[in-house]
């Protein structure tokens, strides 16, 4: 990632390391939830978290997956306190599980790191009949979040704390449809063979942003101390890649120049997390662990609040 190197406001740049962004910092007495942490970014971020003394509860899909992740990062990090728990993010029942099975173990919860998801797939429905990117990337989050909320104000208000929202978007979210969400026609497929896995992909990655904006307006309406923030992390090689074979070869053979390796790439969400240079900030687009600016469309709070409604209008009906 030699390519660019370039320090920002921060201290720090795309180059930088989740390691390298969290040194000095102590999050002894916090818990964070991490979701998609079994592989990728998802799994060096809960590592570096449980690195600087988080409590840290891994969602993944897979708990066999889940427990090998856990038995790596307690072989280098013997004092590490982290736990893993099954996430579908793309069942709203397993959401609703995994919510209810954290809330019952009575463990505060001062970060959630919103990151699992998946990238330009073939058109596919979720469980709940929910186009799969929208389904996994954004709804399944909203749900979690809203589930996971009041454990958060009770954390934040009786430790004196700042709890902390971290959505992981993407710059793609720059590209989504020309409407930016397609509230009625989320399940379209344009017709036969004609469905943009990217444009659909640039749309659930818009929704993280809009509803991380929609969060801190919220959050700080109500007077509560808790952040929302989104994030970029970069262009990572990583097993998002797997439905595309000739990008998945590309990056093989020149990745290394022009693309981050998992530890810069989970900089920005440790960075968002954990850093004290983040603290008060919310309703913010980060980018290599500096702020940086999002599209017109992630920023149209008309559009942050009809998309609020209209998720809550899906987990409702399902």
């Amino acid at each position: 990632m030699w390519l660019f190197s370039r320090k920002g406001a921060s201290g720090f740049s795309a180059s930088s390391t989740a390691e390298e962004v969290t040194r000095g910092v102590d999050g002894t007495g916090l818990t964070a939830v991490v979701t998609g942490a079994s592989s990728g970014i998802g799994n060096e971020t809960a590592r570096v978290l449980a690195m600087r003394g988080v409590h840290v509860v891994m969602g993944v899909r897979s708990t066999s997956a889940g427990r090998k992740v856990k038995e790596v990062i307690l072989k280098e990090i013997p004092t590490a306190k982290i736990d893993a728990m099954e996430l579908d993010l793309s069942s709203i029942a397993s959401v609703r599980n995994f919510a209810a099975s954290f809330n019952s173990l009575g463990l505060p919860l001062s970060i959630l790191v919103n990151n699992a998801g998946v990238m330009a797939t073939p058109f596919m429905l979720s469980k709940d009949k929910i186009e799969l990117q929208f389904a996994t990337n954004h709804l399944g989050h909203f749900l979690l979040t809203n589930l996971l909320l009041e454990t958060m104000k009770k954390t934040a208000c009786e430790s004196g704390k700042e709890g902390r929202i971290v959505n992981v978007s993407s710059r793609r979210h720059q590209f989504s449809y020309k409407e930016g969400i397609r509230f009625d026609k989320i399940n379209d497929q344009l017709g036969h063979g004609r469905y943009n896995c990217l444009s659909a992909y640039g749309q659930s990655k818009l929704a993280n942003v809009l509803h991380a904006n929609e969060l801190a307006r919220r959050l700080k309406e109500d007077g509560v101390e808790i952040t929302a923030n989104s994030l970029h992390p970069g262009a990572i090689a990583t097993n998002l890649f797997r439905y595309h074979s000739l990008v998945s070869g590309f990056l093989g053979i020149l990745g290394k120049y022009v693309i981050k390796n998992v530890e810069q790439g989970a900089a920005t969400t440790c960075y968002v997390a954990l850093h004290p240079q983040v603290k008060g900030t919310s309703g913010k687009y980060f980018a290599d662990s500096n702020l940086a600016e999002a599209s017109p469309q992630a920023t149209d709070a008309e559009l942050a609040k009809k998309l609020w409604d209209f998720s809550l209008s899906l987990i409702s009906a399902s």
